[in-house]
């Protein structure tokens, strides 16, 4: 499809297996890319030459941190630089930028990997801790339009930032022109969000996203018990792309219609088929029947 490319995270493949082999499953599957990013002492050129070993573009990278903390500031500035320089090196001109909190304990006395899936007001960052994510995530933006990298916002079940509430919270406390989205369509499912409606209402600021699909039984028996992230987890929540409820044909079209171009990255972080191979395959298949 002409101005978007499609690739495969990583995250499926567990960590003992060999990063060679994961890219060569990734390239097996059928797939353009795979996200990159800063790693150890390794070399942009180094990573860069891994991936063209295996016919792999690399892919925006994800840069997820508790940016809501004023006293990690200085670091996480720091850390936005070498991810900035790094993509800018790779060709890159997108980058995730996350928050992380999965055992962040809010008023409620829950932790956030506890509340996933079934958030509640008092389960949210205070109004100080939002005010140091806005500032902080305005000024990574700056950082990385420095080197002709838009920052992505990327929603996380699990993490302080989930629900259409809190996401749209924070997103009125960033610039536009600094801080831009991509969404990650699972996870904004399995929040609670209308998908569709999300994305026709920031079509515009959307550079690029996270693929993925949700078995709507497993949500709602999960929601139901309460379950924690690593319970929907384990019972399926993540399926393969066009195995679950997420209208991706409706989605596609809407932000093509706005003018995207970029990367779509699909994704199940956790799958129940035999292999992460299969896995990929699977949903590669699917994203071809659609167009893409």
């Amino acid at each position: 499809m002409a101005g978007i490319e499609v690739g495969c995270g990583q995250i499926t493949w567990d960590n003992a297996t060999p990063e060679e082999q994961v890219l060569a499953d990734i390239a097996a599957a059928g797939y353009a890319g795979a996200p990159a990013g800063p790693r150890g002492d390794r070399s942009t050129r180094e990573l860069m030459a891994l991936f063209e070993r295996y016919g792999l573009k690399p892919a925006p990278g994800y840069f997820g941190a508790d940016f809501w903390k004023k006293e990690l500031r200085a670091g996480l500035l720091e850390q936005a630089r070498k991810q900035a320089a790094f993509a800018r090196e790779a060709g890159l001109t997108e980058l995730y930028v996350a928050p992380g909190g999965f055992d962040y304990v809010a008023q409620s006395g829950r932790t956030r990997r506890q509340s996933a899936g079934h958030v509640r007001p008092d389960d949210a960052l205070t109004d100080e801790e939002y005010r140091v994510f806005g500032d902080t995530l305005n000024e990574v933006g700056e950082i990385t339009l420095r080197e002709g990298v838009r920052s992505c916002f990327h929603n996380h079940v699990g993490t302080v930032i989930e629900t259409l509430d809190e996401i749209e919270r924070l997103l009125g406390l960033v610039d536009p022109t600094r801080i831009f989205l991509g969404p990650d369509t699972g996870h904004l499912a399995w929040a609670g969000v209308d998908v569709v409606t999300f994305c026709r209402r920031y079509a515009d600021r959307i550079k690029t996203m996270h693929v993925k699909d949700i078995d709507p039984k497993v949500l709602a028996q999960g929601r139901a018990q309460e379950w924690d992230y690593g319970i929907f987890a384990k019972n399926g929540i993540f399926t393969e792309l066009g195995e679950g409820f997420v209208d991706f044909p409706t989605i596609f079209a809407i932000v093509r219609a706005a003018g995207f171009e970029g990367w779509l990255i699909a994704e199940t972080d956790v799958t129940q088929r035999p292999t992460a191979l299969e896995s990929a395959r699977v949903s590669r298949e699917y994203l071809k029947s659609i167009g893409f």
